[in-house]
């Protein structure tokens, strides 16, 4: 067993809290790339692995697993990754061919969407998330000496602050449909905070726009520590998930928006494995059975 990483999300890069997450998903993101059913291709992620000291050793490719997908956590944890991913490669992109031209990615954190993705000309994809974080992916894609598909704009911002203000100061335009997406992120975030952000973006979005999100229903998480997801995270790479995550009671974000007038979808997981023909399926105790992916649409005036 590694040693546990340090649980204080903190305000630096990715060696440490919450940043070590990111490592996590890019690492699913680099063996989900080499697998011969590849649900999405990610051709940066393995970059970011080998960069960082905290994600030392971890494998990129399947072959490097021992145990192959019997690994609760190379295995099925990163081929639901590797769905989730493809999931909300194809929200943003039909959002981007229905109009947006907007993209904003909450908690941005090793996504390369920006690189990888095929965007209609005049797009443009700000990403916001601690300043540590994306600086250590702009060192990293710089020394592959990587160019956007699309005009990125970082915006290094604290998502429990006034993340509104600094996106309109990096040229964010409330007026034009956007798309936006908050991955793997709002159960790390107060509740209070969840709701100030889907009230903002709500506030922020003209008729057109479009936002997906991951939720957990889950009343009580601690009943899935022992499940194998989570112990194979704490034991194999010293990641409490459990201890990010904030535990309190959730928004029901969902119905706020549709509150608001926007059409809301809720789907699981599962649903999206059974459709594509591969991904994680439900078995018991299982840590993703409370995960929900939202996707939310605001009609047109």
């Amino acid at each position: 067993m590694v040693g546990t990483v340090r649980q204080d999300p903190g305000t630096g890069g990715v060696d440490g809290g919450v940043g070590v997450t990111a490592l996590l998903v890019a690492a699913a993101r680099a063996l989900e790339t080499h697998r011969d059913d590849s649900l999405a291709r990610d051709e940066y992620a393995e970059h970011f692995v080998r960069a960082a000291s905290a994600s030392a050793g971890w494998p990129v490719r399947m072959q490097q697993v021992p145990d192959g997908d019997a690994n609760p956590l190379w295995g099925r944890f990163a081929r639901y990754f590797g769905l989730r991913t493809r999931v909300l490669d194809d929200f943003l992109l039909r959002s981007v061919r229905a109009g947006a031209r907007q993209v904003v990615l909450f908690g941005a954190g090793l996504d390369s969407r920006a690189y990888r993705l095929d965007w209609p000309e005049g797009c443009v994809l700000f990403e916001l998330d601690r300043e540590g974080v994306l600086g250590f992916k702009h060192e990293v894609l710089g020394g592959l000496s990587a160019l956007p598909r699309a005009r990125r704009v970082p915006v290094p911002v604290d998502l429990g602050g006034d993340w509104a203000g600094a996106l309109t100061e990096a040229g964010f335009d409330a007026t034009a449909p956007t798309a936006w997406l908050a991955e793997g992120l709002l159960f790390y975030l107060p509740p209070a905070a969840e709701t100030a952000l889907i009230g903002t973006v709500d506030r922020l979005s003209t008729g057109g726009s479009a936002l997906a999100f991951e939720v957990k229903l889950e009343p009580d998480l601690l009943e899935y520590r022992d499940s194998p997801l989570y112990v194979a995270t704490r034991e194999q790479i010293g990641i409490d998930l459990l201890d990010l995550f904030d535990r309190r009671e959730r928004p029901d974000s969902a119905g706020n928006l549709a509150g608001r007038g926007w059409s809301t979808s809720v789907r699981t997981p599962f649903d999206f494995s059974r459709s594509h023909g591969r991904g994680p399926l439900p078995e018991q105790n299982d840590a993703l059975a409370g995960n929900r992916w939202v996707f939310a649409d605001k009609p047109a005036l």
